[in-house]
């Protein structure tokens, strides 16, 4: 089996940007040399390795007659829907990181379409794992926990527009358990003095981490749940999109079907 070829969509974004230089440094993958983009120019991944940016009225063109396998997505929200139902109209097996869009369209468009895609809110193995616990929780005790009360506090990086998507993405499983809980009511603290002065992040992550904190309290108040996942910086989810990038190769003759990191994980 060759090497997979890879463009990425995202550039000069700093996920984009880390993940590109791991693909560049994988024996069996090759990145290509040109790049989705919000803008126009050129980026050195690797001293070796320039990758010239393309403004989004090229981007069809350039998707239609581009030389590689996949597309691996951490764009921006506003990005996700569009960028997706362009991958699917032209048969482009994608890896989507980015968080935000309408989700459900998201779904809906790769399940139409005669394509695979990974799609996943949250790339890191740790917590992937986290929340297929708490969807077996939700899916085998569905209402144990009515009357507990959920809170949910997120901190990421101060340009994260959206609410965490790995947050988003146990909604529905904590609700299931008897806790619901709007989107709107998600703690966001984008603050970096809050950051580092109460949640004791240090500095050199502040513009690179994902601390999550979910409360569950019993009514009365005499129980208290609380799981927490921390990273700093973002080498855990380049590790997880070269794991997902390495699926979808071996998944991509796939039609129309969503692939989430926990279908990468196992294998």
């Amino acid at each position: 089996m060759g090497r997979t070829r890879v463009m990425i969509a995202g550039l000069p974004g700093k996920m984009a940007t880390l993940v590109a230089g791991a693909i560049s440094a994988q024996d069996d993958m090759e990145l290509h040399n040109h790049a989705l983009s919000e803008k126009d120019g050129n980026v050195h991944i690797v001293s070796s390795s320039v990758v010239m940016l393309i403004p989004p009225f090229l981007h069809q063109e350039l998707l239609k007659h581009g030389d590689f396998d996949l597309i691996v997505d951490f764009t921006l929200p506003k990005s996700v829907n569009r960028n997706a139902a362009l991958y699917c109209e032209l048969g482009i097996p994608f890896v989507m990181g980015t968080t935000g869009g309408d989700r459900q369209k998201l779904l809906d468009t790769v399940n139409d379409s005669g394509i695979p895609a990974v799609i996943g809110t949250n790339m890191a193995v740790p917590v992937v794992i986290f929340q297929s616990m708490i969807d077996f929780a939700a899916a085998n005790f569905g209402g144990s926990l009515n009357g507990f009360t959920l809170v949910i506090e997120e901190s990421h990086q101060a340009q994260k527009q959206d609410p965490s998507g790995t947050a988003v993405s146990l909604l529905e499983s904590f609700a299931a358990l008897g806790m619901p809980l709007q989107k709107e009511q998600i703690v966001m603290i984008r603050d970096p003095m809050i950051q580092e002065t109460k949640l004791s992040i240090p500095r050199q992550y502040l513009g690179g981490h994902g601390y999550h904190t979910y409360t569950l309290i019993s009514a009365d108040g005499t129980v208290l749940l609380r799981f927490t996942h921390n990273i700093l910086g973002r080498s855990v989810y380049v590790d997880g999109a070269l794991k997902a990038i390495r699926f979808l190769a071996n998944h991509k003759d796939e039609k129309g079907r969503v692939f989430s990191m926990t279908d990468v994980l196992r294998g």
